[in-house]
């Protein structure tokens, strides 16, 4: 079986060159800064040649702004909204800033006098009615701090 056929001998293409790709020319020697009118002739070696490292003269540092001096940043943690529920909670104390799990008092709300109304209206006048004053789910919940004894938060039923 014969061999298939090469492809013509064309040269290689070569890559761009670093100064056509940047328009930097690698080759040139670095500039001089040539003296700036108002700042002198810069340094000088002591044989009288320019140092060979570029020395230019900055009225201000590079980026600065003229003005004030910035603020001093402050960290600003926020809590999310703590929702309270008729069992105690573990939280921050707004007040005396110790981890805490709230205690609890129980105090007759809307729903605790709805709830007696509607037992009053049913016939239920003989003491009956006040059955709801005893009974802890329907009563609103106040949470309380246990060290600063601070009101924290309230659940209301209704």
């Amino acid at each position: 079986m014969a061999a298939p056929p090469s492809a013509p001998a064309f040269p290689a293409p070569t890559p761009p060159s670093y100064a056509e790709t940047t328009g930097i020319n690698i080759s040139a020697p670095y500039p001089y800064p040539y003296p700036v009118p108002g700042y002198g002739a810069g340094p000088t070696m002591k044989d009288g040649q320019p140092p060979p490292y570029p020395t230019q003269p900055y009225t201000t540092q590079p980026g600065a702004l003229p003005g004030p001096p910035p603020a001093a940043v402050q960290a600003v943690y926020v809590q999310q909204p703590l929702v309270f529920h008729d069992r105690p909670v573990q939280m921050c104390c707004a007040s005396c800033n110790k981890m805490i799990v709230t205690r609890l008092s129980h105090n007759a709300g809307a729903l605790t006098w709805v709830v007696c109304g509607s037992l009053c209206v049913l016939g239920c006048v003989a003491g009956c009615c006040l059955i709801p004053f005893c009974v802890d789910a329907l009563l609103d919940v106040d949470h309380y701090c246990p060290h600063c004894n601070a009101l924290l938060g309230t659940y209301r039923r209704l």
